[in-house]
């Protein structure tokens, strides 16, 4: 199964792990808000919400325009990268993960951007209903075409 990740999700994995670890629930391609999808984010154990996006190349990166929205999606910011990619590339005031495909580190944590009540409220129902569809769709593949969340 692995094998058949791309670069990002297999930074995605690591991530989730070493997030996990930290005692956070993490799903990914999560899609806030209609034109942006998360690379992965992760619900703390006391209602914090991260939100990572995983770069997989300087290309990868540079073609990135909608970063900047993902901000306001969140409690925290995160690039996870690899080893190799060059890290001054990435804005200093964001979070730094290096990440493989079975663990990650973090580096440097972005700043602390407090989300409004109502949209951690919400944000928190939809990363619910996002991981229950996700298990249910893996216990009963059939059910993706009954329900949409």
């Amino acid at each position: 199964m692995i094998s058949s990740l791309q670069p990002g999700q297999l930074l995605a994995r690591g991530t989730c792990r070493h997030l996990r670890d930290l005692g956070y629930a993490c799903v990914t391609e999560l899609v806030p808000v209609r034109g942006l999808r998360v690379d992965v984010m992760a619900l703390g154990p006391k209602g914090e919400i991260w939100v990572v996006e995983c770069k997989s190349s300087r290309a990868d990166f540079q073609t990135d325009r909608k970063w900047q929205g993902y901000l306001e999606w969140c409690d925290r910011y995160f690039w996870a990268v690899d080893q190799e990619f060059d890290t001054d590339l990435l804005p200093s005031e964001t979070g730094l993960i290096i990440a493989d495909a079975f663990d990650a580190e973090i580096i440097r944590n972005g700043p602390q951007t407090k989300l409004p009540a109502a949209r951690r409220s919400a944000l928190t129902r939809k990363f619910a209903r996002h991981a229950a569809t996700r298990l249910q769709r893996l216990m009963d593949p059939d059910a993706g075409a009954i329900f949409h969340p």
